[in-house]
């Protein structure tokens, strides 16, 4: 299965970027660091050319990652989803109907103990699990809680999205531009 045909989810980090994939296939982009001035504009030109940009709101310059950012960034800058790994911005998304990513960093049993926690509470649209070379852990969080798994973090292979494809993931999340 994937994401709306789409198992890559592009990731930039800088306007250009943007730029290039404007004019490509696919429809969901992942932002990953920007400036608050900017955002607003790149969801603009992003939705001009019909595409839909995940914000990924801990990284944006300029503004704090907490519940009044995400209600800014749900309210004035529109995009198609929030990316945080901070549950009170999760909350606020749903709440504000926009789709909610929780982000996790999988390090170690407690780590992932502590996120099924998080999970139950703030219940997302879906979860990014990073690392995610992980297929054994995609398809455990994606079997305890019901919600759809995108892997990222450290995937350099085609190979390796194949596995994450396999193990569960609905969508993988690279800003590796080869294998874009």
């Amino acid at each position: 299965m994937s994401f709306r045909n789409q198992t890559i989810l592009p990731a930039v980090r800088k306007w250009k970027e943007l730029e290039q994939l404007l004019n490509s296939e696919y429809t969901y982009i992942v932002i990953l660091d920007s400036h608050i001035a900017q955002l607003k504009s790149m969801v603009k030109i992003a939705g001009q050319a019909n595409k839909k940009l995940f914000v990924h709101a801990d990284l944006i310059n300029g503004l704090k990652a907490d519940e009044y950012a995400a209600e800014f960034i749900c309210q004035e800058i529109k995009p198609a989803g929030i990316i945080s790994t901070r549950s009170n911005v999760i909350a606020t998304a749903k709440k504000k109907g926009v789709t909610a990513i929780q982000r996790l960093f999988l390090l170690d049993s407690i780590a992932l103990e502590t996120s099924y926690k998080i999970i139950g509470k703030t219940q997302p649209d879906f979860i990014e699990v990073l690392p995610g070379l992980m297929p054994n852990i995609i398809k455990e969080v994606h079997e305890k809680t019901g919600i759809p798994v995108f892997a990222g973090g450290l995937i350099r292979t085609k190979e390796e999205i194949d596995l994450a494809i396999q193990g569960g993931a609905v969508a993988v999340t690279t800003s590796d531009k080869e294998l874009w």
